[in-house]
C-alpha cells in the first residue's frame, strides 16, 4: 500500500470532549476510526485511547511547565541582557518557534502515531534515504527526550535545595552529592507515576494544568504587586541592557539569552507521541501542539515582564548564593515565608513537568524499539499486560536520565543538559520539516489541520531558525570559560591541551553529549544498522486485517438492522 493511500482515511469529526452518556457509540466510532488510521499507517493499536482533546492540550501545555521553566532558566537572560534579555530575549524566539509548531502540527494531523518525528522523516524522504533519515531523526529525538527528563528533574532537585537553604536561613546548604541523591529520588517516583495506566495519566493531566496555570498567574501577580518601591520603571524594565557575559559584542551576548525560551519551548511534540492514546488524534494532537506552545509563550513572556519589573538589581540576583536567581528574586520581593509558599508551588509544577516529560520520553523509546531501532528493542517495546503501557521503556528512561544526572557534579550541568536537550530535540523537529519542503512536497496527504500553500514559507522559516539556534547553543554563555568548569578529573586535564575548544565552544558537556550520541548512531549505522533497519516496521499482519474487515462488516450489519427496525 502506498503512502498516499495509507493517508486516505476519513475520520469522524465529532468532538470527544462534548460526548455525553448517550454518545458512547459515537466515541466508539471515533476510536475505531483512529485505530483504522493507525493500521493504515502500519501499526497495530496497543494502547487504550483515554486522552480527550482537553487532556491532550493539558499534557502538551504541562510538559513545558512555564513558571518552573522560567524560574529554572532566568540566569541565561540575566547574564545575556539583564532586563532586555528577560523581556525580548524571551519574546523574539517565540515567533519562530510557532512556525516549527505549526509545521509539526500539520505532520501530526496527517500521521498521528507515537513514532512521530522519525516516522514523518521516513515517509517524506526519498525512498533510498528514508531509513537513514528515520534513523538520524529517531536518535536525535531520543537523545533530546532523555536529557530533557534529566534536566527538568535536576532543576527540580536544585529548587528543593534552594527551599531548604532559605527555610533554614542558610544553615542547610547541600552540595552536589545530596542534590544528585534528590535527583535519583525524583526520577524513581516519576518512574512509578509514568508506569500507570493511560486512563490514570490522562486524568492526572487535569491536575497538572490547573497547578501550572494557577501558580504561573500567582507568580505574575505577586511579582507586580508586592515589589513595592523595588519595582523599576517601565523604561528600565523594557530597555535597560546589561552584558554580563564577557563577550564584547553586545548583540551577540543578547542572542545567548535565547537559550531560556528555547529550553522551555520543547516537548510539544509530546502530543504526537501520545496520539495512539488519544481519541480523534488527527484533530486533537495538532490543536494541542498549537495551543500548548501559544499559551506557554504568552504566559512565559508575561512572567518575564513581571520579573523584569521586580528586579531592582541584576547584579544582586547573579551574585546570590542560591542555586537559582529566581529564588532570590522571590525572597527579596516576598520575604522568607512568602518565597517558600510560592516556591513550594513552583517545585510541584517542576515535578509534574518532569512526570509529563517522562511519559513523553517513554513513548518515544517504545515507538523506536517497536521499529527495532534500539539495542534490546524486544525488551523496551513490551507492553505491561495490566496497565497496557510500556513500563520497561519508562524505566529505561529513568536509568538513562540518572546516568545523565552525573553531570550534576559539573558547575555547568544545567547549561550542558539544556543545550543537549534543545539541540537534540530541535534537530529531530527540523528534519521532517526540511524533508516536507524538499523531497516530500507532493507526498503528504493532509489531515484535518493543514497549512495549505503556507507550508512552504512557514517551513523555510522554521528550518532557518533551527539551523541558527543549533549553532548558537554550541557557544559558551560566557567568554573564555576555564577548564575548571568542565568538572571533574579526567576530562579537565585534556581541555587545557585544546585551547580552541575552551576559546570557541561551550565549556561544558553539551558538545560531548551530542557528539557521543552522533558518533554512536553513525558508527552503528555504518557497521550494522544500514543492513537491517529499513525504517518503520509494519506491525499489522493479514490476520489483523481480516479481523478488522469482519468487525467492519458486523458493525455495518448491525447499523442496517437498526435502520430496518426504525422503519
Amino acid at each position: 500500500m502506498s503512502f498516499d493511500k495509507k493517508q486516505a482515511v476519513t475520520t469522524s469529526t465529532h468532538a470527544v470532549d462534548s460526548a455525553g452518556p448517550g454518545d458512547r457509540e459515537s466515541l466508539s466510532a471515533i476510536r475505531h476510526a483512529d485505530d483504522e488510521m493507525l493500521a493504515r499507517l502500519g501499526y497495530k493499536s496497543e494502547f487504550k485511547r483515554e486522552f480527550s482533546l482537553v487532556e491532550t492540550i493539558a499534557f502538551a501545555f504541562s510538559i513545558m511547565g512555564v513558571v518552573a521553566s522560567v524560574s529554572s532558566t532566568m540566569s541565561f537572560t540575566l547574564v545575556s541582557g539583564g532586563h532586555v534579555g528577560m523581556v525580548f530575549g524571551w519574546l523574539i524566539p517565540c515567533f519562530f518557534v510557532m512556525t516549527i509548531a505549526a509545521s509539526l502540527a500539520e505532520l501530526t494531523s496527517a500521521m498521528p502515531t507515537s513514532a512521530g518525528l522519525y516516522y514523518f522523516s521516513a515517509k517524506l524522504a526519498p525512498p533510498r534515504w528514508a531509513p537513514l533519515a528515520s534513523w538520524i531523526t529517531g536518535w536525535a529525538n531520543v537523545t533530546g527526550q532523555v536529557s530533557l527528563v534529566c534536566s527538568i528533574d535536576f532543576t527540580c532537585a536544585q529548587m528543593i535545595v534552594t527551599a531548604l537553604n532559605v527555610g533554614s536561613d542558610g544553615a542547610i546548604n547541600l552540595g552536589t552529592g545530596p542534590t544528585f541523591g534528590i535527583l535519583l529520588a525524583i526520577l524513581f517516583t516519576h518512574g512509578m507515576v509514568c508506569s500507570a495506566a493511560t486512563s490514570v495519566l490522562a486524568r492526572l493531566n487535569i491536575f497538572y494544568v490547573l497547578i501550572n496555570l494557577g501558580t504561573t498567574i500567582a507568580a505574575i501577580v505577586v511579582l507586580l504587586t508586592c515589589s513595592g518601591d523595588q519595582r523599576v520603571s517601565t523604561e528600565t524594565a523594557f530597555t535597560m541592557y546589561e552584558n554580563n557575559t564577557g563577550w564584547s559584542n553586545n548583540a551577540w551576548a543578547f542572542l545567548l539569552a535565547f537559550t531560556a525560551p528555547m529550553w522551555t519551548l520543547t516537548g510539544y511534540d509530546s502530543a504526537a507521541h501520545i496520539s495512539e492514546e488519544t481519541s480523534n488524534a488527527s484533530r486533537a494532537a495538532p490543536i494541542a501542539i498549537m495551543v500548548g506552545v501559544g499559551a506557554t509563550a504568552t504566559l512565559g513572556w508575561l512572567l518575564s515582564i513581571a520579573a523584569s519589573f521586580a528586579t531592582a538589581s541584576v547584579a544582586d540576583l547573579l551574585a546570590t548564593d542560591l542555586p537559582l536567581p529566581m529564588g532570590q528574586l522571590f525572597l527579596t520581593v516576598l520575604g522568607k515565608r512568602g518565597m517558600l509558599a510560592i516556591w513550594s508551588l513552583i517545585i510541584v509544577v517542576q515535578y509534574v513537568t518532569g512526570a509529563a516529560q517522562g511519559v513523553d520520553a517513554s513513548r518515544v523509546v517504545f515507538a523506536f524499539a517497536r521499529d527495532n531501532a534500539l539495542p534490546g528493542s524486544r525488551w523496551w517495546k513490551r507492553m505491561h499486560p495490566y496497565t497496557h503501557t510500556p513500563v520497561n521503556a519508562v524505566w529505561l528512561v529513568v536509568v538513562l536520565a540518572g546516568i545523565c544526572g552525573l553531570l550534576g557534579f559539573s558547575e555547568t550541568a544545567l547549561s550542558s543538559l539544556a543545550g543537549a536537550s534543545v539541540i537534540g530535540l530541535y534537530v529531530s523537529y527540523v528534519t521532517p520539516i526540511f524533508l516536507r519542503i524538499t523531497s516530500g512536497r507532493n507526498k503528504l496527504q493532509p489531515g484535518p489541520f493543514a497549512l495549505g500553500k503556507w507550508y512552504l514559507p512557514v517551513g523555510i522559516v522554521a528550518v532557518a531558525w533551527v539551523s541558527f539556534i543549533v549553532v548558537l547553543l554550541v557557544f559558551p554563555p560566557e567568554v573564555n570559560p576555564t577548564a575548571d568548569t568542565m568538572s571533574t578529573h579526567g576530562f579537565r586535564a585534556r581541555v587545557s591541551e585544546w585551547p580552541w575548544l575552551t576559546a570557541h565552544l561551550r565549556a561544558d558537556y553539551t558538545v560531548v553529549i551530542i557528539m557521543a550520541v552522533f558518533i554512536f548512531a553513525s558508527l552503528s549505522w555504518v557497521v550494522s544498522a544500514r543492513k537491517w533497519f529499513k525504517g518503520p516496521v509494519n506491525t499489522v499482519d493479514e490476520t489483523d486485517n481480516l479481523a478488522e474487515e469482519y468487525r467492519d462488516k458486523k458493525e455495518a450489519s448491525r447499523v442496517e438492522e437498526k435502520s430496518v427496525e426504525s422503519r
